[in-house]
């Protein structure tokens, strides 16, 4: 073995202790007792001695002794918008970052030089951003969320910079039309519904308002799945999108973070609320940064991901033993983590693993913003003075009891202080009136990943339920309803229940919403916590996103009629639309960019399902996350019902009827077998239907694979009519009938979330309701449950087809309707089913006036103001996170 030689350096190896060779049948006695830590860079000169004399070299880079003028200019002062410097810099990176050349240049790398060119240019603003709150002190809002659809960036990246013209010009110079470079970019594979959209909207939002707040989540290698349909069913294969060079992310080796798993406990003899969590299973936490340009201002905000380092979890010792597996078992362990959203959890090892990646996230995201307040010098006191977190959901909840651990274990506090903190830091969001939606997890797994937080919910609940008990003595059962822990078999710990403890504020996302957890879910937190605590926000969506970039042709009429594109980020004045709803001129042109945009979509579906649509024909959309509450199935036995009727016309009569294509999309959870049944019912209809040359062009039914923000995109502007059809009082809110209304389409729904304060805000006469309402809900479930009642004839109907095999072997579908006729139809479709086909009626006749239908889209479309996410953004800022709008001053962009 070679030796230390005095003069800084070694020939071959170092003779550590901990890094004995090793090889296969070798003695135990040579078999290092613990992994040697990895060097992070080369190591010479004293450092090297110091290590070799059993000490510790410094991690940490030298910093600049001066600060250079010209490097301070580039990042105070925004690049130059001429078509000359855009194109220097898409050239250079294609030459440079990708060693291309005009004879081998393609769209793919075109798209990616041109990103990478952008992103230069939010990189300054963005780093301007983020020196200016610091300098200045602003309070911060973090907001927490396990999943960020945020859809494409490029295109909205260059809308928000004000520069998809020059770059348009620029890559013409080189050969390539923009929309074809736009389509070259994948969807972030972040999030999957309506709940990662909104988180999305929510940070745009911040960015463009010019609130401080980031964003911080998982960074998911391959997303939720990818969608494909074979034979029917959907089949769920992996989401590579991160396969190619990622243009809006930064990585930050920087900045990571240790976190534990499993271990044991030991407590301090000086504090009864303080241990020591000692542990064999550390991860390392390392961010990942995506900017969030905001539109018409220099600011841009922060989205903060977190994958798991997994090079220092190589055991080499065991590789030079034979024993592969073994040697990356740890990286395998780590990586899986954040390989994928909402891993199944139908099985034992499916939950820890979700557990696991829920606390990652949490950890993570506490220690980081944690470790930047204390750069602030100021006392831990102060945290709430310069933080918000906001929690998406129940499943950041278990950053509750990470801040506490933090700042008993770590930062030394006393317990009522530790709480106080935290309580003024952290505010909730639900999302959910479904019970099995609630998020619990079993005790015994909760200590065995997490004991030291398992410790700290039994105090906290102890210490809540102490409190309840001395305000309501008499009244031993309400300790029991309250209890953070669920006395069931096993126990379970309900994160509803922590959340609510644990926040200052607890809001719903729609009036309705919010009245049902007032007076059902959290009824008792309530009379315990005061009324005042439980809010409503009602949920908005982004004007950037779902109409100024998706819709170009509405948006340029909009434009016309306010006068300029200050609209953009102020929609109240899309009011101003009410005054062109008798221009004839302005109707046509409305009218005309309603059928551009279902062209487009009619040759999206071509592409990608190989249907061919009548453009011509009434787009029928129901889009969103499959589930039974939604009520994709109620949809798919009304077209059943509408085949059945066309089928026994004679073809005049036939020929007469609306034109109707029928649009669905959306994506199952993997483990949900009714959900997929659905899906399977779906594409059997549409496979008769649209093969069925009696009915033409009549009756056509579309599945839409991969739903998505792109897919959306294209369905949205492109609906007439749009389904929001879920159980009154299922649904919290939806925000995908947002951005049908906002895109000119009609709704067709229940009265349910925020199709209710949408009828108030646009006029119930522009809106179809139907079904009974979320107070006779319990009443007819009750009845269902213990009497069996003839189905509707038309629903009987449709059942029969299934059951005679029009639709392919109807015995795979027998469950769907068992659990309607045998099941106690939770989700009262039979209820329900004749209203909505009367609804279905007065849609087609309103569409068969196009005046009327042309009045009731530019009416909904200028009434929609209130349903802007900067509206709602605003209302938390004020009356939740208590911050005001900081404009980045002091640059030039």
């Amino acid at each position: 073995m070679s030796q230390y030689n005095g003069s800084g350096y070694f020939s071959s190896t170092i003779p550590l202790s901990t890094a004995k060779a090793t090889t296969p049948g070798a003695p135990e006695a040579d078999v290092p007792v613990a992994q040697p830590t990895p060097l992070k860079r080369v190591v010479s000169g004293a450092a090297l001695k110091e290590l070799l004399a059993g000490g510790h070299t410094s991690s940490q880079p030298k910093t600049p002794s001066k600060e250079d003028g010209e490097f301070r200019d580039y990042s105070h002062y925004e690049i130059a918008r001429d078509a000359a410097t855009i194109k220097n810099s898409v050239v250079m990176h294609l030459a440079a970052t990708f060693l291309r050349t005009p004879f081998n240049i393609d769209s793919a790398h075109a798209y990616l030089a041109s990103a990478f060119s952008v992103r230069d240019r939010l990189l300054q603003r963005w780093n301007l951003t983020n020196e200016y709150h610091d300098k200045i002190g602003a309070k911060r809002v973090y907001y927490m969320s396990l999943e960020f659809l945020i859809g494409r960036t490029f295109d909205n990246a260059l809308l928000a910079l004000q520069l998809r013209d020059e770059y348009a010009g620029v890559l013409g110079d080189v050969g390539f039309r923009l929309e074809d470079i736009i389509d070259e970019e994948r969807d972030a594979a972040l999030g999957n519904g309506g709940l990662g959209r909104l988180a999305a909207c929510y940070v745009d939002s911040m960015a463009c308002s010019n609130y401080p707040g980031w964003g911080y989540g998982l960074r998911y290698k391959y997303g939720m799945f990818q969608q494909q349909i074979i034979n029917g069913y959907q089949v769920e294969a992996p989401d590579c999108w991160l396969d190619s060079p990622n243009p809006w992310e930064f990585p930050r080796p920087d900045v990571t973070y240790p976190v534990k798993f499993y271990g044991r406990l030991v407590r301090d003899p000086a504090s009864s609320h303080r241990f020591a969590w000692e542990s064999d299973v550390v991860y390392d936490a390392m961010a990942f940064d995506v900017p969030v340009p905001g539109y018409g201002t220099a600011n841009v905000g922060n989205i903060r991901l977190w994958s798991c380092k997994t090079n220092s979890l190589f055991d080499l010792n065991k590789f030079n033993a034979g024993d592969y597996s073994g040697a990356t078992g740890g990286q395998v362990a780590a990586q899986i983590l954040t390989d994928v959203l909402y891993p199944n959890d139908n099985t034992n090892e499916g939950k820890e693993l979700r557990l696991r990646q829920e606390y990652l996230f949490c950890s993570a995201t506490l220690q980081d913003i944690l470790a930047r307040f204390k750069r602030s010098g100021r006392p831990l006191c102060e945290l709430p003075s310069l933080a918000a977190i906001q929690l998406n959901d129940t499943h950041p909840t278990l950053g509750i009891p990470e801040l506490m651990r933090l700042l008993l274990d770590d930062e030394g506090l006393a317990w009522d202080e530790a709480w106080d903190i935290t309580t003024r830091t952290f505010a909730f969001t639900n999302h959910t009136v479904l019970p099995e939606a609630m998020e619990k997890w079993p005790v015994p797994m909760l200590d065995k990943i997490l004991p030291r937080h398992m410790g700290i919910i039994y105090d906290i609940n102890l210490y809540f339920l102490q409190g309840v008990e001395t305000r309501f003595p008499d009244d031993r059962d309400l300790l029991r309803r309250i209890s953070i822990i669920e006395e069931s078999n096993p126990q379970q710990v309900r994160m509803a229940y922590l959340a609510c403890v644990g926040s200052h504020k607890v809001n719903g996302v729609a009036a309705i919403h919010s009245d049902i957890i007032k007076h059902s879910t959290f009824k008792d937190f309530v009379s315990v916590q005061g009324a005042d605590k439980f809010i409503n926000k009602t949920n908005g969506v982004s004007p950037r996103r779902w109409i100024n970039e998706c819709n170009p042709d509405m948006s340029g009429l909009i434009t016309e009629a306010v006068g300029d594109r200050s609209w953009i980020n102020d929609l109240t004045k899309i009011k101003v639309l009410e005054a062109k709803v008798d221009d004839k001129d302005f109707r046509r042109r409305w009218w005309d960019a309603k059928q551009a945009n279902k062209r487009r979509l009619a040759a999206y579906i071509l592409s990608t399902t190989g249907i061919e649509v009548n453009p011509d024909a009434m787009f029928d959309v129901q889009v969103k996350r499959i589930h039974e509450y939604k009520r994709q199935l109620i949809n798919i036995l009304s077209v059943i019902h509408r085949y059945h009727r066309l089928k026994q016309m004679a073809p005049e009569a036939r020929a007469q009827e609306l034109h109707r294509v029928v649009i669905f999309a959306g994506k199952a959870a993997a483990g949900y077998w009714v959900a997929k049944q659905v899906i399977k019912l779906i594409n059997a209809v549409a496979d008769t239907v649209n093969n069925d040359d009696e009915i033409g062009d009549v009756l056509k039914v579309v599945f839409i694979p991969d739903y998505s923000v792109t897919a959306a995109e294209y369905i949205i502007p492109a609906s007439d009519i749009s389904q929001h059809i879920s159980t009154a009082g299922t649904e919290a809110s939806g925000t995908s009938n947002m951005k049908f209304v906002l895109n000119g389409g009609i709704i067709l729904g229940t009265v349910d979330g925020a199709n209710i304060e949408i009828g108030e805000e646009i006029g119930e006469e522009q809106i179809f309701f139907f079904g009974c309402l979320a107070h006779e809900v319990e009443d007819f479930r009750h009845y269902l449950r213990f009497h069996q009642p003839k189905p509707d004839d038309a629903l009987q109907a449709a059942f029969d087809m299934i059951q005679r095999n029009t639709f392919g072997d109807g015995h795979i579908f027998q469950p769907l309707i068992d659990s309607i006729m045998r099941g106690g139809d939770v989700y009262l479709l039979s209820v329900d089913f004749p209203s909505y086909l009367e609804a279905h009626k007065a849609v087609e006749a309103a569409y068969r006036s196009r005046d009327d239908w042309v009045t009731k889209s530019i009416l909904s479309v200028a009434r929609m103001s209130k349903f802007s996410s900067d509206r709602s953004i605003q209302e938390y800022a004020e009356e939740v996170w208590n911050i005001e709008p900081v404009p980045v001053l002091g640059c030039s962009v």
